[in-house]
């Protein structure tokens, strides 16, 4: 799994001009499966996630979690970080995971963050063209691979 975490001040995201939902203060999540992604990737990049200390303490340091300041979450499924530009400039997807794998892994994703969190968190629609907006608060963005741990 891929994820892409954006530490925001809101976030939304709209499917057919509708907003799906939305959050202020937190984490921007957008989340990439493969086929080769189980259950200890998804436990894995929770406790990460849920414990990044990228939130400011009360000195302006990065040293607090979305938990610790009450913050939080939205995650966004995305195929495409899963792109391979080796050659050409047509993206392959072919190590994107297909629906029928990849609903189950996000919507696994979803509880183990909900639960981590200790509360619900906003969500798209798996493969529904969505529209994302964010103001990355900042900016902080980070890149994290459940298959690069070390």
């Amino acid at each position: 799994m891929i994820v892409v975490i954006q530490r925001v001040s809101e976030s939304s995201v709209k499917i057919d001009s509708k907003i799906k939902a939305q959050i202020g203060l937190g984490l921007m999540i957008l989340l990439g499966i493969e086929e080769a992604d189980n259950q200890e990737d998804i436990e894995w990049l929770c406790k990460k996630i849920i414990n990044l200390r990228i939130f400011p303490d009360e000195n302006g340091v990065m040293n607090r979690s979305v938990s610790e300041v009450g913050g939080e979450i939205l995650l966004i499924s995305q195929f495409t970080l899963h792109a391979r530009t080796k050659k050409g400039n047509r993206p392959s997807y072919i190590k994107a995971a297909k629906p029928d794998f990849a609903i189950p892994m996000y919507e696994k994703m979803i509880q183990a963050l909900q639960s981590e969190l200790g509360r619900p968190i906003g969500t798209g629609e798996f493969g529904a063209d969505m529209k994302v907006s964010l103001v990355n608060d900042g900016p902080v963005t980070i890149v994290m691979d459940s298959k690069n741990r070390v």
